[in-house]
């Protein structure tokens, strides 16, 4: 079952706005696991570093689980970045009046695979 869909490996309810991240996780997909580490170290987003460290834990999934496995071996077949619940906070203003500050939060998923042909 996972040489067919690959190695999977899921962060949930991380205090960021999935629309933030959502572009970073763009620039990675269907890229080598090596070369994406490579990028979202070098990436100054705070979305960078939970991605990557969801896609380590990916690699080490896939590692485990097949022990011929290489790092350049494997690519990101599949990234996720669903939303999650919403912190509702309540944000005083002016003349006894309140703004409602919602904090949101992300789920990421991300599916390794092991590149065809090799």
């Amino acid at each position: 079952m996972a040489e067919k869909s690959g190695y999977i490996a899921t962060t949930k309810f991380l205090v960021a706005s999935p629309t933030k991240v959502r572009p970073v996780a763009n620039v990675i997909k269907r890229k080598s696991c090596s070369e994406a580490m490579a990028i979202l170290e070098n990436m100054p987003q705070k979305g960078a570093e939970l991605i990557r460290s969801t896609l380590k834990s990916a690699i080490a999934n896939a590692l485990f689980a097949n022990k011929k496995l290489d790092d350049d071996m494997l690519y990101v077949k599949e990234i996720r970045i669903d939303e999650g619940p919403r912190l509702k906070r309540v944000w005083f203003r002016a003349r006894g009046r309140a703004d409602m500050l919602l904090r949101r939060m992300c789920h990421i998923t991300v599916v390794v695979a092991e590149k065809a042909g090799e």
